[in-house]
């Protein structure tokens, strides 16, 4: 989608947008146009309400946005649907005017929804219609913003970000394995200038990675583990914020195999997505922060090489582990994630993002994340980002009496208490013990979030949840 800018009304033709907050009276059109006013009675600007009207020059769609302070998320998905549900309107040129109630980022939810609505899940389709090219498309904004060029630019960068991420979840599994998502971040580093590196089996090995390494033991050598670890440098940057994220390509549970829903099981690595997308999100944007990513990539499958319900595992801080569970591996990868991000880079700031538990999904729903941090400031700022931008988390407590639920006789700590409560709090206070106790660390569980049901597609499909709200995070900082 090729964008340029215009500050007047000449010369408009094909298809114009027209976003409007709900008012009671008529809605004015802009001057030039060949109509002047609408009816109420038509059409005036509620919610989720659209109307077309066309003439010899123009074919004008009209967007209900309702009250003037509709959230970002409303806004955005109002504009995702005209790109979605209404594809045969475009042609090689469409225009959107925006008047001057709409503010920067009212332009920024427009501007990416319009984008979001063109992704697609028909990745594998062979008879469906020739797919539109949207590159080949060409949008032409009109407004007095003074911001809108680099607001565009932005915009688009960011979805075109999170519907890279999007497509990294729903792909299958047959496609997305560690080594793809250590080849896609390697040409990424090359496209955006960061540095990438990978660490396979053998090296893994060598440095102590035993608990990432322990839940790959059962896959095959084509979908054998990999370890990214990715670096952004800003030369006026002013913090250091690591990412973490999940990047299990599929999870059958391993032996303690799960016995519902395995067919989603795909999007498992929606952290490792989220960590990628706001990754290259935020190179693309140039965003002054250092930035380093690290992303553990398994397959936790089934074979003779298995790891065990009961065996006892390393992990590359020096704790040993025992195996409860083998289907409460994310965390496992986290661990040694953590550990290492700590020992080596040691940032001002940590998150983490994973589809860790059912329990989250079971305390929250579909409707926020589960959010846990003892440093205030940061849940605080990670919250605001996210609402901010329709990306929701709530915080849970970070007690430490439920961190004696981890306690094992064998092992410095086990990876599952085995009871049926407070799972998503006792997977969070797991991974605070590879941390090293580091003062500004949050985990974010988007198991709830990550993946699901929406008027987009027919079935569940990704969100890209967690992009945008890095993005957000970072440039509050």
């Amino acid at each position: 989608m090729k964008i340029s800018i215009k500050k007047s009304l000449s010369d408009l033709q094909g298809l114009i947008i027209l976003p409007f907050f709900e008012s009671e009276n008529e809605v004015k059109l802009p001057e030039n146009l060949s109509h002047s006013t609408i009816s109420s009675r038509v059409f005036n600007g509620k919610k989720d309400s659209i109307y077309m009207l066309e003439d010899e020059k123009n074919l004008l769609f009209f967007i209900g946005l309702g009250n003037s302070d509709a959230t970002f998320k409303s806004i955005q998905t109002a504009f995702r649907r005209v790109t979605a549900k209404h594809e045969s309107i475009f042609e090689e040129d469409f225009n959107i005017i925006f008047s001057n109630d709409f503010s920067n980022e009212h332009i920024q939810a427009a501007i990416t929804g319009l984008k979001l609505g063109t992704y697609r899940l028909s990745h594998f389709k062979s008879t469906e219609k020739e797919k539109k090219d949207w590159n080949k498309i060409n949008l032409t904004l009109i407004s007095e913003n003074s911001n809108l060029e680099k607001i565009a630019k932005d915009s688009i960068a960011l979805a075109s970000a999170q519907i890279e991420t999007m497509k990294l979840v729903d792909l299958p599994a047959n496609e997305v394995t560690p080594t793809y998502l250590a080849n896609w971040a390697q040409e990424k580093s090359k496209e955006l200038g960061f540095k990438v590196t990978i660490l396979e089996r053998k090296e893994a090995e060598e440095i102590g990675l035993h608990a990432f390494l322990a839940v790959s033991q059962g896959s095959s050598v084509k979908k054998s583990p990999r370890f990214i670890i990715a670096e952004y440098r800003h030369e006026q940057a002013k913090k250091h914020l690591g990412l973490v994220g999940k990047g299990v390509t599929f999870d059958t549970g391993g032996l303690n195999i799960k016995t519902a829903g395995m067919v989603h099981m795909k999007c498992d690595m929606g952290g490792a997505a989220a960590v990628l997308g706001s990754f290259t999100a935020a190179a693309s944007l140039s965003l002054p922060i250092n930035l380093t990513a690290i992303v553990p990539c398994v397959e936790n499958s089934i074979d003779n090489d298995s790891f065990l319900p009961s065996d006892v595992i390393r992990s590359y801080s020096g704790k040993t582990i025992e195996v409860i569970d083998t289907d409460a591996e994310g965390r496992l990868i986290l661990a040694d994630g953590l550990s290492y991000l700590v020992k080596n880079y040691n940032p001002d700031s940590i998150i983490d993002l994973a589809t860790l538990t059912g329990s989250a999904v079971g305390t929250f729903g579909y409707e926020c994340a589960a959010l846990f941090s003892k440093d205030q400031s940061l849940s605080s700022a990670i919250q605001e980002a996210g609402l901010a931008v329709g990306e929701k988390t709530w915080p849970l407590p970070m007690w430490d009496s439920y961190g004696k639920e981890m306690d094992s006789e064998i092992a410095d700590i086990k990876n599952y208490h085995g009871k049926p409560f407070a799972g998503a709090i006792t997977a969070a206070k797991f991974l605070e013990a590879f941390t090293d106790s580091h003062v500004s660390w949050a985990h974010i569980d988007i198991a709830g979030t990550a993946f699901g049901d929406s008027e987009f597609a027919k079935t569940k499909h990704a969100t890209a949840f967690g992009v945008h709200l890095i993005i957000k995070f970072i440039e509050k900082l």
